[in-house]
């Protein structure tokens, strides 16, 4: 008897001559249903549909076609059992060898920025995860393919195994059938928890990925890396236009570098210069290139081998700047093809286009021994019309401007953190120092003399006056900080007496 296939897909790349394979060379006979056996039929295949093959038809719009003892009983029947094949034989069921299936684009339909709840619901598949999972627990006795790039592989097995698939192959495909379904009830579940406004949590959390990518090391060589996705969106979407590969420190500060730049609409040329995960350079500017020139001249020691991100896309005069110097990787919503060709001058250089450079995190995760943390992400968007301003002397409209942008980049620089800017430029910035009143000495030791009138913005609040004071002797006139310390009327003290501006934003930004 004819070896049996139950095909039905959704993602139909690759199927129609796969199937033309089957039954030319193999002599496989095809059941499928809904669009699969229309595709198959119109490309002058032989087919009998599913409802023909059970005898009942498809019902409730299609809901219901493989759902039946005919179908899920010649896939589950174990043949070495002999009350499996006495139950197949009494209700007519042939053993099913071959079950070829994938999901209905569940992820690619939330993706859509207009998506609905009922079209969301629409792309739940039921069948096609049933039909994989009862596959694969079978394995045993049949093979389940959910993935297209498999079918050469299936079908070289069959040539080199006098048309028998062998066990570790059959086990394999299970697994892999198995990780989809478990891919895709995650983002079903994501997506009904992203819909719940009381923000309640749940008694289990689970991260799940596909592999996009196996990294060459980690942070040091000695650490194996590899890089999963989790959607279509963010990075894995990202276009690379030349340079090496990725690598795992390229990723996390390309990540860095997309969350700050983030903070500056598209309308305003901004670019920032990150290493190791922290800006050593931000600045706005009246075009692109003046703001990339800017952000450079900020730290231009730092900034050599660095990572730059832009908020518009690279034109000429930008591409022009770039290629002075060496970077590790350059990130902008979009290139022109001048700026390109001018770019491919430096072939080592990363370039890659991410044209939504925007996109929020839901959450963000940290392992620990025994487990990971998870909290909200810190997409809070600061709002100066809450600030609070504290001390006698009020801010002009260009401080208050410019102590936002401060805000901004502190917001990115790991904590402590210590930001002087003016004229919406980074002129020092003290990072992750083990306290702040090192951090402010840093900060300010960098932007020297360029302190005159300059803002100071601090992550966290000032536990004594000392910084204040060290700021306003540098020449600092305006300081945004979060507030909330038991000492926070020494500061305002210290900031009137020295004719310092200072608000209090009421939030803070820890970056740890």
């Amino acid at each position: 008897m004819a070896k049996l296939a139950l095909i039905s897909v959704s993602n139909k790349t690759g199927i129609v001559e796969f199937a033309r394979q089957l039954i030319e060379k193999f002599d496989f006979e095809i059941i499928s249903s809904g669009g699969t056996a229309k595709a198959l039929k119109d490309a002058g295949l032989t087919v009998t549909k599913v409802s023909d093959y059970t005898g009942s038809p498809e019902i409730l719009g299609g809901r219901v076609k493989t759902l039946h003892p005919r179908i899920h009983g010649g896939i589950l029947a174990r043949r070495d059992v002999s009350q499996d094949n006495t139950d197949l034989e009494s209700n007519d069921i042939r053993p099913i060898d071959l079950v070829v299936v994938n999901l209905y684009p569940f992820v690619e339909t939330i993706a859509k920025p207009d998506v609905t709840v009922a079209d969301a619901i629409e792309q739940i598949d039921i069948g096609g995860p049933t039909l994989l999972r009862a596959s694969a627990k079978n394995f045993a006795h049949l093979t389940v393919l959910c993935n297209p790039a498999r079918y050469d592989d299936y079908l070289n097995q069959l040539a080199q195994n006098n048309g028998e698939i062998p066990l570790n192959f059959r086990q394999a495909r299970a697994a892999e059938a198995f990780n989809m379904t478990r891919n895709y009830d995650r983002a079903i579940s994501d997506y009904f928890a992203s819909l719940d406004s009381e923000g309640e949590t749940t008694d289990s959390f689970t991260i799940t990925g596909t592999q996009n990518q196996t990294l060459r090391y980690g942070e040091n060589p000695h650490q194996n890396a590899t890089w999963y996705q989790t959607s279509q969106t963010g990075w894995t979407s990202a276009e690379k236009l030349q340079g090496k590969e990725l690598s795992y420190n390229n990723l996390v500060d390309l990540e860095a570098a997309r969350r700050i730049i983030a903070e500056f609409p598209a309308s305003e040329p901004a670019a920032a210069v990150l290493k190791h995960t922290n800006p050593c350079g931000v600045a706005i500017g009246s075009s692109l290139a003046e703001a990339y020139e800017k952000a450079f001249n900020a730290d231009s020691v730092s900034a050599f081998g660095g990572i730059v991100t832009l908020n518009q896309p690279i034109d000429v005069p930008t591409a022009e700047a770039l290629k002075k110097t060496f970077l590790e990787c350059v990130v902008a919503p979009g290139c022109d093809p001048e700026a390109q060709e001018i770019l491919a001058a430096k072939s080592k250089l990363r370039v890659l286009i991410l044209p939504d450079m925007t996109s929020r995190d839901r959450d963000t995760i940290k392992a620990i021994a025994g487990g990971f943390l998870v909290q909200a992400a810190d997409d809070l968007i600061d709002d100066p019309q809450s600030w609070q301003i504290v001390t006698e002397k009020q801010p002009t409209e260009a401080q208050l401007a410019e102590m936002l942008f401060a805000w901004k980049v502190a917001k990115h620089v790991k904590s402590n953190a210590i930001v002087v800017t003016r004229d919406r430029v980074t002129l020092g910035i003290g990072a992750g120092q083990m306290n702040r009143v090192g951090a402010a000495k840093i900060a300010l030791e960098q932007a020297g003399e360029a302190t005159q009138g300059a803002t100071l913005a601090s992550d966290g609040f000032f536990p004594f006056d000392d910084s204040v004071r060290s700021a306003a002797a540098a020449g600092i006139t305006s300081i945004v900080q979060p507030g909330g310390s038991i000492r926070d009327k020494d500061s305002i003290a210290a900031a009137n007496e020295l004719g310092v501006v200072m608000i209090l934003t009421g939030i803070r930004h820890f970056l740890h």
